[in-house]
């Protein structure tokens, strides 16, 4: 009989084979990660277009500009949405107040119309009964 050979790895072989293996995935990771980057870096600039060109019309801006200016662009954004908000606070609290002062002056109008009316018809003119005989 012949003697067979056997394909084995050590451990040590499979280590180094799967450390290759990565070593060659690293930079297509990376290159995916950058087009990430720059594909939304892109989408900020086309999103935020005309903000852009109030700031700088003619220069061609770098990607750290296009991330300041949408920081800035989203702060500014954000201290308006909290000033609507207070100012709709303010409008509603006006509001209600405002609803509850006509309430209380409409109860007192029927308050005063329905005392008006028992009066009138507690008075002695008002209250003899008719009678026919």
């Amino acid at each position: 009989m012949t003697p067979t050979i056997t394909a084995a790895m050590t451990n040590s072989e499979e280590h180094l084979t799967l450390t290759h293996k990565l070593q060659l995935r690293k930079p297509l990771v990376e290159k995916l990660r950058r087009e990430r980057i720059n594909s939304s870096i892109e989408q900020l600039k086309s999103l935020l277009g005309p903000e852009f060109l109030k700031q700088q019309p003619d220069s061609k801006l770098e990607k750290a500009d296009i991330l300041e200016m949408t920081v800035c662009f989203l702060t500014q954004l954000q201290q308006q949405n909290q000033q609507q908000r207070r100012l709709l606070n303010h409008v509603n609290k006006l509001q209600s107040s405002s609803e509850k002062s006509l309430m209380e002056a409409d109860f007192s109008l029927l308050s005063s119309t329905v005392q008006t009316s028992i009066t009138k018809e507690k008075s002695p003119v008002n209250s003899a009964l008719w009678r026919p005989w």
